[in-house]
Parts: structure tokens; sequence; C-alpha cells
């Protein structure tokens, strides 16, 4: 892979032109695209596999026309202070209101609340529920328009009015907040890494190109493929994330190979053919955990993870070509300054001597003058059972909170109290109590029942005595007159516990009523499908854990031919894991520091978000895996020593690889900033799973391990030797190239052209 690898970047280099223009034929080509696309899609509810999905199917089937998720919104009155809306001038506006909002041409019908009874007991709230005759997802702006319109006609009455339902969502997507504190951050931390404007500009400049096209990309495939605006965040959020740190290593090991007193092509081609390799490597680790998200069985994770790992092959595939061809056009201006001082003269004796000089920093800083990373794998291997204690004891007390973890999938509760969503939602809760938020639809299917209604009557009495319930609507038949739907509201709100064991003991009541009724029945609703939904991704976390672990351990074995090592990549990936969900649960669950994070409510951490976890943080743990312990391997087989090996690694590595992980905690920081509760979750729990999996498991505990461990961490019996194929990640067959190979190609290449442009003397 090396091999071919070196010789993609050589090409990519001296062709540099052809491929800057491809990458731009691309941009401009699905840019195109994705502006002319329609938006992205809102239909995100199917779940095959659980009975709230059956229930809505059967929903669809006898009630042809009906939909069971289509769009509404919720208007709500409230009186002022000490009147009450059922007064003659409130009740007036109200009235008003609704004919004003049944005017809307995308409007099926409105329910006026004083004939539906929707009025509070106490008489201070009311609300009217208005639904479309077009899914959420098509609901146009002017039709959210006409209903704050509508709304203000109250309000000039002295009502206080507030809206919420499905089809006052606006779609959402990105504020722009998260992304300028994501770059305004990374281009700092690879200032100070490079002490170059260019050289930090250039993984900066390359990522945006790869997020352009799987963001363009996402936008074409919305509307086909039912992709919603999240999807695209998490394109946008990952994409830039790993395109910049995959073009921070490529860059940093081109700078490595011009100060050995490479021409710069050869550099290019060594850097792509090395650090191109592990970029690789890390990147499949990457795709691997997003596409496995398949296999967990829910639609919407399936969409998001594929379009994620679509976004990190596109980012791969810039840090092996453009990358590259952009140093083709600039081949100095990425060196510090005393490279380019050395580099612009093109005096070759000049060159040979700042080549002798930097071997001789090298030795330097293998005998007696260290840098940083140097310091502290020395600092590690000479306190290696303190430092792996305390970075264990660490992680795990940190993952205490995770045993108490609760999942669920946070509405309009988690929302800021500056919506109006959230507002309508307090102001429901307050009229007409908790559990009324989050109403629980009963389907009854009685066909073949000799007397349908009375079966559907004596089921719904049995589910209004179920203590928890406070009120069961009247049941609603469809033309057949063999199926009924009707709503059972609990006393508590969708989100707390007690209403998850509500819709447990309704369901472990149906198999007496079967029995007594001949008819049977399924729960279904907002609340029952998060209920189910989390349940259905508590049972797949596991088998998803252990293959991705499986597959991570087998790729690792392959990449670094060892035992050891991939078993500690995997133990330490599990403690960063369960440390991030601890971490989360302090916050989002008890609110810990809520305020700090803008989490308005706290409560259970939403249900896709472990999987999630699992899965994005599998992938980005590898990557710091192959890129630290790679050059460790690397220094290993050229015949250093195991534990001046781990040394060597930390010398090359570690400042890039803590560059790296900055840039990724601050990019997925900025996505705290966003108002969507699930993009919030996820970059918090990003942000620290990076946090913790960088700094305390790759930086600390992976060298103590391997000093313990010494020539033993290398390890592998000869059968499974034998077994497994031989990848070139260290670059060893470039290391073994004839010395006479260099020359010859760059014989054969233009004398200025390739290696050495007018723009680089610039």
């Amino acid at each position: 892979m090396a091999t071919f690898l070196y010789r993609l970047g050589r090409t990519a280099f001296r062709r540099r032109g052809c491929v800057a223009l491809m990458w731009l034929a691309i941009v401009a080509a699905v840019g195109l695209g994705g502006m002319q696309a329609s938006g992205a899609s809102s239909d995100d509810s199917s779940m095959p596999g659980i009975e709230s999905q059956k229930a809505y199917d059967l929903m669809q089937q006898r009630f042809p026309g009906a939909s069971a998720d289509g769009a509404g919104a919720t208007v709500v009155f409230v009186a002022p202070d000490g009147q009450k809306v059922t007064a003659t001038g409130n009740r007036k506006a109200i009235e008003e209101t609704v004919d004003s909002l049944g005017n809307g041409s995308q409007v099926a019908r409105v329910a006026d609340p004083f004939e539906s009874r929707a009025v509070s007991k106490d008489g201070s709230t009311a609300y009217a529920t208005v639904t479309y005759k077009v899914a959420k997802d098509k609901v146009t702006d002017a039709s959210r328009t006409a209903v704050n319109k509508s709304a203000d006609q109250a309000r000039e009455a002295g009502l206080t009015v507030e809206t919420g339902g499905s089809a006052m969502e606006a779609g959402g997507g990105l504020s722009g907040v998260a992304e300028i504190v994501g770059i305004s951050v990374a281009a700092v931390v690879l200032l100070i890494t490079f002490g170059s404007l260019a050289a930090a500009g250039l993984p900066l400049l390359t990522a945006i190109v790869g997020v352009a096209v799987s963001l363009f990309g996402i936008m074409m495939l919305s509307h086909p493929l039912g992709l919603t605006s999240d999807t695209g965040t998490l394109g946008m959020m990952l994409g830039l994330a790993v395109g910049i740190d995959y073009a921070l290593f490529v860059v940093s090991r081109y700078r490595e190979e011009r100060g050995k007193g490479h021409t710069p092509q050869e550099a290019a081609g060594l850097a792509v053919g090395t650090a191109g390799s592990a970029v690789v490597f890390a990147g499949l680790t990457v795709v691997i955990a997003l596409a496995g998200l398949s296999v967990v069985g829910i639609p919407m994770l399936t969409k998001m993870g594929l379009a994620a790992a679509g976004a990190v092959v596109i980012a791969v595939l810039v840090a092996l070509t453009f990358v590259p061809a952009f140093l083709g056009f600039w081949p100095n201006a990425v060196l510090a300054r005393r490279g380019r001082k050395g580099s612009r003269t093109g005096d070759k004796a000049e060159a040979h001597a700042g080549s002798a000089q930097n071997v001789a920093v090298a030795k330097e800083e293998q005998g007696g003058k260290e840098n940083l990373g140097t310091r502290w794998a020395r600092f590690v291997l000479r306190r290696p059972i303190p430092v792996l204690i305390l970075g264990v004891l660490g992680l795990g007390a940190l993952a205490i909170p995770a045993a108490s973890l609760q999942l669920g999938m946070p509405g309009d509760e988690a929302k800021s109290t500056a919506t109006t969503e959230r507002r309508a939602y307090d102001d429901l809760a307050k009229g007409f109590g908790p559990g009324f938020n989050g109403p629980l639809t009963v389907v009854v299917d009685a066909k073949g029942v000799s007397d349908p209604k009375a079966a559907v009557k004596r089921i719904s009495e049995k589910i209004g005595d179920t203590k928890g319930i406070v009120s069961v609507s009247r049941a609603g038949f469809n033309k057949a007159g063999d199926t009924a739907v009707f709503q059972a509201t609990p006393s508590t709100a969708p989100t707390d516990a007690k209403t998850k064991t509500l819709v447990k003991t309704i369901r472990a009541e149906r198999p007496a009523l079967e029995s007594d009724t001949s008819a049977t029945f399924e729960v279904t609703g907002s609340t029952a499908l998060n209920i189910d939904v989390a349940a259905k991704v508590q049972s797949a976390l596991v088998p998803y854990l252990i293959t991705i672990v499986g597959l991570a351990v087998v790729l690792l074995m392959v990449v670094f031919r060892s035992v050891f090592v991939p078993l500690k990549a995997a133990l330490g990936f599990l403690l960063s894991v369960l440390a991030a969900l601890g971490v989360m649960v302090l916050v989002f669950q008890q609110g810990h520091l809520a305020s700090l994070f803008g989490v308005e409510q706290t409560g259970p951490i939403m249900s896709l978000m472990p999987i999630f976890l699992v899965g994005i943080v599998f992938g980005l743990a590898m990557d710091y895996e192959v890129f630290l312990v790679s050059r460790m391997r690397e220094a290993y087989t050229h015949g250093e020593p195991a534990r001046q090996a781990v040394v060597s690694g930390f010398r090359h590595s570690a400042r890039v690889v803590v560059a790296a992980a900055l840039i990724m905690i601050a990019v997925f920081s900025g996505f705290i900033a966003e108002d969507g509760s699930m993009i919030k979750t996820i970059g918090f729990g990003l942000a620290a799973a990076v946090l913790f999996d960088a700094f305390a498991v790759r930086m600390a505990i992976v060298p103590a391990v391997l000093a313990l461990l010494g020539d033993k961490a290398w390890w592998l019996p000869k059968w499974l030797a034998r077994i497994l194929p031989r990848v070139d990640v260290e670059g060893e067959a470039l290391s073994r190239r004839p010395a006479g190979n260099q020359a010859q190609a760059e014989n054969q290449a233009p004398a200025q052209a390739p290696d050495e442009p007018v723009e680089a003397r610039v």
C-alpha cells in the first residue's frame, strides 16, 4: 500500500493542475446539484420491528387517507391572570383566531377548542388544533407565517398565545456558529503547531473543499433518500474534523521529509506513502464504525451513518490527492522559516548542509535535547504503573454515572424557554397536566370480532382504569367498523420513568383483554415510540459494540502485526466511551453544570446517542491509535529497542496528535451551541470522548502499557502471522528502495516545474 500511495502522492504533486481542476469541477458539479435539490426531509419516524411502528402501519392500512404522523399545529391560548378563556371577550378573540387559522390553502381543518372540549378545567387555558393536508416536511413557510399572524390577533386582545406542533418546525439546520468556532480554533492550533500561515491554512482549505463536496452531496440525496437536516449536520461535523486532521498529518510528514533533504516531489510522495497509509486505515476504521450503524435496524440511524461515512471517505481522498497537489503549487510555503530560506536559494550545497543540520538535530534530540513529546514519553516510561493506575481509575470514576443512564427522545420540553414551542409545551402541561403533551395512542384491531364496539369499549374502560391514566378519549372507528383508535392521557410527563412503566403495564394487560374480547390492540404515539426506540437501541448496543470492536482488533492486527496492541486499543476505547457517557449523564440527565452548556431541561439522554457515540468515537479513537502507534512500530521495525521506539513515536507524533485532538474537540464543541437537542448532545459527547481518548488513553495509558510489555507488545504467533495479510503502513518498502530510484525519478521530470515552481520563490 505504501508504494502505491507513494506513487499517488508523486503523481498528484506532478499533475497538480489536473488534480486541482478535478476537485474544483467536482465541487461545482455537486454544488450545482445540491443547490437545485429539494430540501431535507423530516420523515424519519420509520422504526421497523417495534410495536409503535406496527400500530402506525395498521392505522395506515385501516384508515386510508389518514396520516398518523401528518402535519399538525397547536395554538395555545392562556387568559390573563384572574380571567378565563370562556369570558365573552376572550372567547370571541379565540373564535376569530380559529376562523383565521382555517383560511390557509394547506389547512384541512381546525378544531375549535370550545366545540372539541379543549379547555382546561380551571378555564385558564385552551388550545386549537390545526390539521394540514400535507406531511410535515411539505408545510410551507407561508403556512407557518399564517399561523403566527393569526396568533397575533389573539395577542392583541390580551391573550397569551404560543404555537407548537410538527408543522411549525422550520427544518432547523446549521446556524453557522459551530463552523465558525471550530474553524477559528483549528486555525489557531495549526498556526501554533506549524509556525506558518501557509501550513496552517492548507489543512483548513482542503478540509473545507471536502466538506463542501460532502454537504452538497447530502443535499442532492436528501429528498430521494429521505435524509434529515441532522444528517447534513453530522456530515459537516465529522467531515470538518477528520478533514483537517488527515491533511494535518500529511503536511506534517511532508515537512519532516523536506527536513531530511528530500526534494519537494519526493517528500510529497513519502508523506502520502507513510502518513497517507495511516490516514487510509484510520479512515477505514471510521467508515466501518459508521456503516456498521446499519445493523441496528433503524433507517434514520443507517442513513446518518452512511452519509457521515461518505464524508469521511471524501476527507481521505482529499488528503491523498488534493493536499499533495497544493504542495506542488507552493512546495516551500508550508516549511518553517529556516526551511524556506534554505529552499529559496536553490543551492544544492546549502540544501545538503541543511540536511546534515537536520540529521544533527535529530541525533541531538535522541541524546540530550528533547521536545515536549519525548519528555512526556520518558516520564511515563519511568513511572508506567502509577500513570496506568491513575488513568484507569480516573476514567473509571467518570464512567460510574453511566450505570444510571436513561434513554429517551427529548421533545419541545428540551428546547429553550425563549422558543414559542417550549412555552406552548409548558402552558399545556400547566393547564391540562404533565401527561397531556405525550398521550398514548391505542389502536384496537377488532377484525373478525362479532361485536367490535363492545370489544373496544371493554378495552377502553380497562385501560382507563389503569393506575397512571387520567383520561381516555372517545374511540373513533374506521369505515369498515373493525378498527378503532383512542387516546389515553398519562398523569406523568412523556420523559418520566413512570410513563415508561405505565406503557409496559398497559401492554401487559393485553393477553387478558384479548382472551376476554377476542380483539387485540397496540400502543403507539410519540411517547410509546420513544420508549420502544430506546429499548431497541439498548438491545442493539452490545452486539454492535462487539461487532465493531472485533473488526477493530482484526484490522489493527493486520496493521501492527501484534496481538496486544489491538487489545490494548480496544480496552482503551471502551474506557473513553464509558467515561464520556458518564459525563453526559452528569450534565444532561442529572443537571450538573447544565446551564453552562445551554441545557434548558434535564432528562433522559437521546436514545440514539450511546450507539452514535460508540460508532463515531470508535473510529476517531482508532485514528489516534494508528497515527501514534504506527510511528512507534516504524521505529521498532527499523531496529530501535521497544522502549526507545515509544519515545521516537512521541517525538514525531505527539505534537501533531495533540493538535489534531484539540481541533476535533473545538469542532465538536462548537456544535454544543446549536439549538437542536440531538446535535447539542452529539457535539458534547464527541468532544468529551475525544478529550478522554486522546489525552488520557492514547497519551498516558498507551505508552504506560507499551512500557510494561516491552518487546512482547509486538508479539504475533507465527501461525497467525502466516494467515494475516501484510500491509505496509510504516513505509518499510519505501525505505528499502534502491538509492538510485529517487535520482532516476527526479532526472526524468522537467527541470523546474515539478519541484521548484516559480511560485515557490515568491
